[in-house]
C-alpha cells in the first residue's frame, strides 16, 4: 500500500475524509476492468481518530457515477451521492443532500474488512457539494476511464 505523505495534497477532501490518487493499478491495461482501477490512499480523521486505508481499491466506474450522483444533487439539494463499496469492501463514501441545503457526508473505510470497520459522520453545507464535483472530475481528467465495460 502507498500511504500518501500528509504534506502532499489530495485529490479529494470531503470534511475530514481524504484521497490520494497515485496511479493505475494496470497501466499497460486497456480493458474497462483491468486498465480502471486506481492505487489510492484514503484516510478519515476525526475527533481523536485516523482511519487510513489504500490500495487498488477504487475503480474509475464508481467515480464517474459518483460524479454523475452529485450533480443531481447539486440542482435537487436532496438524494445520495455514492463513491465506492459497491466493489471493494474497503471504502464508501455518501453524501446524503435535504431540501434545507444540509449535507451529511458517511464515510465506511477499513483496512481489513475482515477483521474492522470504521464509520464517521460529517455534516457539511451544499456549497462544498461543487468543489467535491471539481475534485471528481479532475481524477476522470487524470485518469480517463479506459474502454467500456462487456455487456
Amino acid at each position: 500500500m502507498n500511504i500518501a505523505d500528509d504534506a502532499s495534497e489530495p485529490l479529494l477532501r470531503i470534511s475530514g475524509f481524504a484521497l490520494w490518487v497515485h496511479n493505475r493499478q494496470f497501466p499497460n491495461a486497456d480493458d474497462f476492468w483491468d486498465g480502471n482501477w486506481l492505487n489510492v490512499t484514503a484516510k478519515v480523521e476525526a475527533n481523536n481518530a485516523r482511519v487510513r486505508t489504500g490500495g487498488s481499491i477504487l475503480h474509475l466506474s464508481e467515480v464517474e457515477a459518483f460524479a454523475s450522483e452529485l450533480v443531481v444533487l447539486i440542482k435537487e439539494i436532496s438524494g445520495t451521492a455514492t463513491l465506492g463499496g459497491s466493489l471493494e469492501p474497503n471504502l464508501s463514501v455518501s453524501l446524503r443532500g435535504s431540501k434545507l441545503g444540509h449535507v451529511t457526508a458517511t464515510v465506511a473505510i477499513t483496512p481489513d474488512h475482515m477483521s474492522q470497520s470504521h464509520k464517521f459522520t460529517f455534516e457539511m453545507d451544499q456549497t462544498f457539494l461543487g468543489p467535491i464535483l471539481a475534485s471528481c472530475q479532475e481524477i476522470l481528467r487524470r485518469f480517463p476511464i479506459r474502454d467500456k465495460p462487456a455487456g
